[in-house]
């Protein structure tokens, strides 16, 4: 067995939701809407099946999925893509990231991170041989500051990889902070991987933009139709670069999943054309959703930190008066009926700050019971 995989357990977001499951808890924990996504999406897909084809598409993707990602990504954030030589479809954001850790890694290599991040980057990192280089955010602003990132980068840096939108923070990127890391990319001769599968879950006066628009000729930016579309089940992943990074990435996505469901590419390429208003719609219910969750719980005295993109909240237990660690609150709350996510797995070290992370993407009675039995959590903590 290979021993990086034979070590390690299931994710959190694995077992918080079966522990949900088995004790009947609210599950504010993995991130999915509870709303299906949009209906004329779904027929187009269930049309797809019946009338076909059925057979491999090629591997990078159906034409007309290319080009309505070209066009798409043209429309909102301004890029300039040949859909012929700068876009892949994955099997989702998760299998374009695999892919490009194994097209852009040699073992040895230096790979700079910025933690908390999503848990599936440092295993990937050190499958594919690379040696994980660790810039830590400081809530509750998640900013970095040029002399931590130099220390990170050296001169066996080959690869970045940034979110932003920010999963598990909320945070987004600002122009400034992509381009001091676009400058040490450039100077120590490394690519970027640039993980922006929220970047039309934006909230209040924040504006994504995208790492590929700042280096398009060392960015392979990732996004999804799974966040766009509330299909987080259908894992159909976009990834765009300079022609010389698709054609690298293109090789090691071909000897992964090699293409993905066609019926599932032509449904994402009609709803890549949907208006702005069905993006803002989008928005507002999110919003919608961030709000109430947001209002009972500081109701309750807890301290929430702000919430730019994605549709996730993170509480501070610290400042909320609970002397708990993120993991000690994660299985009390269990036992008083939510599952939340801690923030230990998002981290590469122990230290990791007292902080828990709830998704705020569900009906209003899903998140008003969650927020009810965070509140018995809160009230039933042990007082030190």
């Amino acid at each position: 067995m290979n021993s990086l995989y034979a070590a390690m357990g299931p994710t959190i977001f694995e077992q918080m939701s079966r522990l949900a499951a088995e004790k009947g808890a609210v599950n504010l924990g993995q991130g999915y809407p509870e709303d299906d996504g949009p209906l004329d999406i779904r027929e187009v897909a269930a049309r797809a099946i019946i009338e076909g084809p059925n057979q491999y598409p090629p591997s990078r993707g159906l034409p007309e999925l290319r080009e309505a990602a070209a066009e798409h990504y043209r429309m909102h954030q301004g890029l300039d893509l040949d859909w012929r030589t700068q876009v892949t479809i994955t099997s989702g954001g998760t299998e374009a990231l695999a892919a490009a850790m194994l097209a852009f890694i040699e073992p040895g290599d230096e790979v700079v991170l910025f933690e908390p991040f999503y848990d599936v980057y440092l295993p990937m990192v050190r499958r594919a041989g690379g040696v994980p280089r660790v810039v830590r955010l400081q809530p509750p602003l998640w900013a970095f500051e040029r002399e931590t990132l130099a220390a990170a980068f050296s001169d066996k840096t080959r690869l970045v990889i940034i979110n932003t939108p920010h999963n598990p923070a909320s945070s987004v990127m600002s122009r400034a902070e992509l381009e001091l890391v676009a400058e040490f990319c450039r100077a120590h001769d490394a690519i970027c991987v640039s993980d922006e599968v929220w970047e039309h879950v934006l909230f209040d006066d924040a504006q994504h933009i995208s790492m590929l628009e700042v280096m398009p000729e060392r960015t392979l930016k990732v996004g999804s139709a799974g966040k766009m579309f509330s299909f987080t089940g259908w894992k159909v992943g976009l990834a765009c670069g300079a022609p010389e990074i698709i054609e690298v990435f293109s090789k090691a996505h071909q000897y992964l999943t090699f293409t993905t469901a066609p019926n599932l590419q032509r449904a994402v390429a009609y709803g890549l054309t949907k208006p702005r208003s069905y993006f803002e719609a989008m928005r507002a219910s999110f919003q919608h959703g961030r709000v109430r969750l947001v209002s009972a719980l500081e109701g309750e005295g807890f301290v929430a930190l702000p919430v730019r993109g994605a549709y996730f909240v993170t509480i501070d237990l610290a400042a909320s008066g609970i002397v708990m660690s993120d993991v000690d609150f994660t299985k009390h709350a269990i036992a008083q009926g939510v599952a939340v996510i801690p923030y230990a797995p998002f981290y590469a070290s122990p230290g990791a700050p007292p902080l828990i992370r709830l998704c705020f993407s569900k009906r209003d009675e899903t998140l008003d019971r969650g927020a009810d039995a965070l509140a018995r959590a809160k009230r039933s903590a042990p007082k030190f």
